[in-house]
């Protein structure tokens, strides 16, 4: 538990220092020996104020609680991220069920829709709650309440209820999916920020890609879309069982409303560091979820027009597609993360002022492979070529989505102090999950009136207008950002090696995770 239980007449003053710190400007600190004249950055001024010889540092627990409290965090974002997309499954029987007519309507994909909306909601108010009253509580109240209205959907006898449902699930499992980010930067050393990120990230596409795997067996096995809600309950309740036992990593700091939300709104139209890095996100989200949708739909078509997959096989495409790609990013991203750490690590003097842009690097390998896929899906989801193609060109979809994530919100942990930190991460965060629940809504229109060729090439076009971005932000990204509203001085890494940000700010970004900052 936080602090703030065991002495809550601290409570005011604690987030009031704290709260101040996170609102001046970065200034300048001392050390023991005297003054310096040395930068005060967003690292050091979000980290929490336990010595690093107290025991009770996270830093400084056991190994084997270090893995297991971030193992518990793991499970809690993959079993929100599970509930998502499990319940594509039971298209056909929801029709059947609802009487809601053929093919794929609106209704039906409102369900994911609704569940990633009330999601986006999580960074807005999820950081306040985290701030006094500590991370764990909110891990072990928000799943089962999202759980209750996941069984809730499956209980539901009638659209509406099954819809609302369906989205308050989403807004209070949340939190699960924003809180991952504090907890592991809290345990873990910052100068592997995107190794331990690679491994967080897998949670929500793993979850994500499991549940259309496991619906699909459900449903194979009952025919019955509402064994996908239960079943997601019963995931949810080992989940939490497991997690029972989690430890308590952060302690107390107070934001102000005007950072995630109103200069949430307003930065990407404000700043270009913002600006790029939310709409870099927000298109390769949304179209991560759209998959949901159009796989199930082309690989289900009855022939000629499809290979006449079973649901059972669809979710095993969609599985292994999600699981590989992404697990494919993370190695690839901590690979490239030790190689830059050594190299800088070896070169101190030559290493630049802006070295935390080296985090860019695997989305500028990403985002090529976003390309790709995009085109190589659009001409081979056809009757002329094996499902096998396609479904493998989604796969590398994936790996190129998870390595832009891995990279991008990485970055944009220490872009800025930690005020302006905050708020880039929450635009990004909203954003992207905003878009995410709105493309899955349009997608099949767009499939039947342009033909999969000409869908899925607008979207490779859209990707290629998107690749000057992380070179521009490698270029200009130290510039802009020491010219920027929500900055007073450079973000500068002098001998490559990052100072730890270790508070519950980190749970601003939805889906996304802590990190670093250089001096």
């Amino acid at each position: 538990m936080s602090i703030e239980l065991s002495a809550p007449t601290m409570l005011g003053m604690t987030a009031k220092r704290s709260e101040d710190r996170l609102m001046k400007p970065m200034g300048q600190r001392g050390s023991i020996v005297g003054q310096h004249n040395e930068p005060a950055l967003a690292s050091e001024m979000l980290s929490h104020s336990m010595p690093s010889s107290d025991l009770l540092n996270p830093m400084n627990w056991p190994l084997h609680r270090k893995i297991y409290t971030s193992f518990c965090a793991w499970l809690f974002a993959a079993a929100v991220a599970f509930g998502a997309t499990c319940f594509t499954a039971g298209k056909t029987d929801f029709i059947r069920d609802f009487n809601v007519g053929d093919g794929v309507p609106v209704s039906f994909v409102a369900g994911l829709s609704l569940y990633l909306w009330g999601i986006a909601f999580a960074p807005l108010w999820t950081p306040h709650v985290a701030d006094r009253i500590g991370r764990s509580l909110i891990y072990l109240i928000a799943l089962p309440v999202c759980g209750l209205f996941v069984l809730g959907a499956g209980l539901s006898q009638s659209l509406g209820g099954v819809l609302a449902c369906r989205f308050f699930a989403g807004l209070t499992g949340g939190p699960c999916l924003v809180l991952i980010e504090g907890t592991f930067a809290d345990m873990w050393s910052a100068r592997t920020t995107n190794t331990y990120y690679a491994f967080l990230g897998t949670a929500a596409y793993f979850g994500a890609s499991l549940g259309p795997l496991a619906g699909g067996y459900l449903m194979q096995a009952t025919d019955n879309w509402r064994w996908t809600q239960y079943f997601n309950c019963i995931v949810i309740a080992i989940v939490f069982l497991v997690g029972l036992g989690q430890s308590e990593t952060g302690e107390s700091l107070g934001e102000m409303l005007r950072i995630t939300v109103l200069d949430a709104i307003i930065g990407p139209f404000k700043d270009p560091v913002i600006a790029l890095s939310t709409f870099f996100l927000l298109f390769n989200f949304a179209v991560v979820f759209q998959w949901f949708i159009s796989v199930p739909a082309a690989l289900g078509a009855p022939p000629p027009m499809g290979p006449g997959y079973t649901i059972d096989r669809i979710g095993l495409a969609i599985g292994l597609t999600g699981t590989v790609g992404s697990t494919c990013a993370a190695l690839m991203s901590i690979a490239i993360e030790q190689a830059s750490s050594g190299m800088l690590m070896k070169t101190p003097q030559k290493a630049p002022t802006h070295a935390i842009e080296y985090r860019l690097v695997p989305a500028m390998i990403g985002q090529f492979l976003i390309t790709t896929s995009l085109f190589w899906i659009g001409w081979t989801v056809s009757p002329d070529f094996s499902p096998i193609v396609p479904i493998i060109g989604t796969a590398v979809y994936i790996f190129g989505n998870a390595s832009i994530i891995i990279s991008i919100v990485p970055y944009l942990f220490d872009a800025f102090p930690p005020a302006g930190t905050l708020t880039a991460l929450t635009s990004a965060a909203s954003g992207r999950i905003l878009f995410a629940g709105f493309l899955p809504m349009v997608i099949l229109y767009d499939i039947t009136a342009l033909t999969p060729k000409w869908a899925f090439g607008i979207f490779g076009f859209i990707s290629i207008a998107m690749w000057p971005i992380p070179f521009l932000l490698f270029r200009y990204g130290a510039n802009w950002r020491a010219k920027s509203r929500y900055s007073k001085v450079p973000v500068d890494m002098h001998d490559g090696e990052a100072m730890h940000r270790k508070l519950r700010s980190h749970d601003s970004a939805t889906t996304s995770n802590s990190g670093v900052t250089g001096t």
